[in-house]
């Protein structure tokens, strides 16, 4: 048998160094002794740089803030990270299957009768959004009816006009990276509404696509992982957890070699897929593992092609471009300011991204630059560069932008989401109460739970003076 090193002792322990761990670990670390461990090679979860050979680097994963988000840009601000917005200049393209049409805003350039019909759809979904309490969605008096059907069957019952409904779902896969079969309605209305509407989610200038780092949004938790030093461990796969009412014992290898610590707390700052792969003694309450058990990842592979200038603006374009056809549906300028290479970046979401689970890299590009082509013409098909990141096969997130809740989760389970389990506690972006699936949530939910575990740790303090 393997000899186990000395056991350790913390205050907390937190798994899982992305946005919400490092900002749990951040806050703790003021006042007590905190051990942060990722199982990757490298912080930040689901935010990811990629390097080009010219040096250049390009977001892999989250990388937009927008008006609302305002803990991201408090935390770029003390970071000292530079933020720029996202190339917002020119006309938008909208594919109907057959033409490319060029527009402005948000809403593609449609036929009346469709643009009216999108309208009511759109206005019709925002306000009963705007009802649900993103803090308590299962609280809302139609939530069991609204639980019980999938965002498809609303679409469907609501749309009068096949192209109308069609838009639509673009803008539902561009949110969640997913089919509106796979989520319930009252997920759906819960999501728009943590996030101020569904029109905010997708809008560039005012939305939740305004803004971006230099640097890349992961610089920004390699600035976080520094400040933390040697209390935040790299390569450490935590493997089980057992657990009482005054605290953990925690075990996890690193290097190969099998490591185990205490601590009072423990916070869980990862996806729910993937707290499922622990093993815990004893073993989670029953409808807590059900929970996360329907709660998959979404799907999505982000695609960026590199190119010696962004031809595309020459034409009075922005680069932007939604599509009734795959494979990429919806395509945006990714260049950085003051950098002279062109980037355009697409999304294979949904359905298509699990089919695509196991093509090769090689052949996926070239299924995103004829899609690239076909919107920008023949330059498109000789970037530089091409990079992918497909997210679901990633071994420790297995799905991005966030986990979706299908039909009845909310109702059945959701009111104890966000509740501790004894001494461990639940951080990640899947906690939020607002801006759930975004960076913004992703520190919410981690200064919520830090708030948590500092109350807690408060009181067993007290008892013990006393």
């Amino acid at each position: 048998m393997t000899e186990l090193s000395p056991l350790c002792h913390y205050d907390v322990v937190v798994v899982g160094a992305g946005f919400s761990g490092l900002q749990a670990s951040r806050l703790l670390a003021r006042k007590y002794s905190v051990l942060c461990l990722e199982a990757a090679a490298q912080v930040g979860g689901r935010v990811r740089n990629h390097t080009f050979a010219n040096g250049d680097t390009v977001d892999i994963g989250g990388q937009w803030l927008g008006p609302g988000q305002d803990r991201m840009y408090r935390l770029a601000s003390d970071l000292r990270c530079e933020i720029f917005p996202l190339y917002n200049r020119g006309d938008n393209l909208f594919y109907d299957g057959t033409r490319l049409h060029r527009y402005h805003g948000t809403i593609p350039k449609l036929k009346p009768h469709v643009l009216l019909d999108l309208g009511r759809m759109i206005r019709r979904f925002e306000r009963m959004a705007h009802q649900v309490d993103p803090a308590k969605p299962w609280a809302h008096p139609r939530a069991a009816e609204w639980d019980a059907m999938t965002l498809h069957s609303w679409i469907n019952r609501t749309g009068w006009s096949a192209q109308a409904r069609e838009v639509f779902r673009i803008g539902i896969g561009a949110v969640f990276a997913a089919e509106p079969h796979e989520i319930s309605l009252l997920h759906a209305l819960f999501y728009a509404a943590s996030g101020e509407s569904l029109e905010h989610l997708l809008a560039v200038a005012g939305g939740a696509q305004q803004d971006r780092i230099h640097g890349g949004t992961w610089a920004m938790c390699k600035a976080m992982a520094d400040e933390l030093g040697d209390a935040c461990q790299l390569n450490a796969v935590v493997e089980s957890i057992s657990y009482k009412a005054d605290g953990v014992s925690l075990c996890y290898r690193q290097a190969g070699a099998p490591v185990c610590v205490s601590a009072r707390c423990v916070i869980l700052a990862m996806p729910p897929n993937q707290i499922n792969r622990l093993q815990f003694d004893p073993p989670l309450p029953a409808w807590r593992d059900q929970l996360f058990q329907r709660m998959p990842g979404a799907s999505c592979i982000k695609c960026v092609a590199r190119y010696e200038q962004a031809f595309w603006r020459d034409q009075r374009l922005s680069g932007q471009v939604a599509s009734t056809q795959g494979p990429v549906r919806v395509v945006f300028d990714n260049g950085e300011k003051g950098k002279s290479a062109g980037l355009l970046m697409g999304f294979v979401e949904g359905d298509t991204a699990r089919a695509w689970s196991d093509k090769p890299d090689d052949w996926i590009q070239q299924q995103v630059l004829e899609t690239f082509a076909r919107f920008f013409g023949e330059k498109a098909l000789h970037p530089t560069e091409f990079v992918l990141k497909n997210w679901a096969s990633e071994p420790f997130i297995r799905g991005c932008y966030a986990a979706l809740m299908g039909p009845g989760t909310w109702t059945s389970a959701g009111k104890r989401l966000r509740s501790p389990e004894g001494p461990i506690h639940f951080a990640g972006t899947e906690m939020a109460t607002e801006w759930f699936g975004y960076m913004e949530g992703a520190l919410q939910a981690g200064e919520r739970v830090a708030s948590e575990v500092h109350a807690r740790l408060s009181r067993h303090l007290e008892q013990a003076i006393k």
